[in-house]
């Protein structure tokens, strides 16, 4: 894993929930093997939904309020900006309660999936990671975020 550290941004563990959400989010083998499989330790939809929006608020204003703390730049604030309003449009239909089922049916997932795949794909590549890998579980995440 070359390139920058994730912890090079002042509110890197932001960053970390951001990015392991639009991880999460983005896989559909993950939805598969993990989510739609009842996989223990990476939560669910709702769960990543919490963790893109919790403490950045981008459920009620835009990432580029976060450019130079959370996120890098103009470019990654707009991917970011999409992805989020492309899935709170669907968690608000289905409900944040909903099985992961009605989240994978909702003829709007293939398009929130891309759009959380393509600012998955541009802040891991900015932190010098591979955005192939499977996504971290929970307890990895946690463990990565410590102070």
């Amino acid at each position: 894993m070359g390139g920058m550290p994730l912890n090079d941004m002042p509110w890197w563990r932001w960053r970390s929930n951001v990015r392991s959400a639009l991880h999460m989010l983005s896989d559909p083998v993950f939805h598969e093997t993990a989510w739609l499989a009842g996989q223990e330790g990476y939560g669910d939809v709702t769960d990543a939904v919490y963790r893109l929006v919790e403490d950045t608020w981008l459920d009620n204003w835009s990432a580029e309020k976060y450019v130079g703390a959370i996120f890098r730049d103009s470019g990654e604030a707009a991917l970011v900006d999409v992805a989020v309003l492309r899935v709170l449009r669907i968690m608000h239909q289905v409900g944040p309660d909903a099985p992961v089922t009605a989240y994978v049916a909702h003829p709007g997932w293939p398009e929130a999936v891309r759009a959380a795949r393509e600012a998955h794909v541009r802040m891991a590549r900015a932190d010098g990671e591979d955005p192939d890998t499977p996504p971290r579980s929970l307890d990895v995440l946690r463990i990565m975020t410590r102070s």
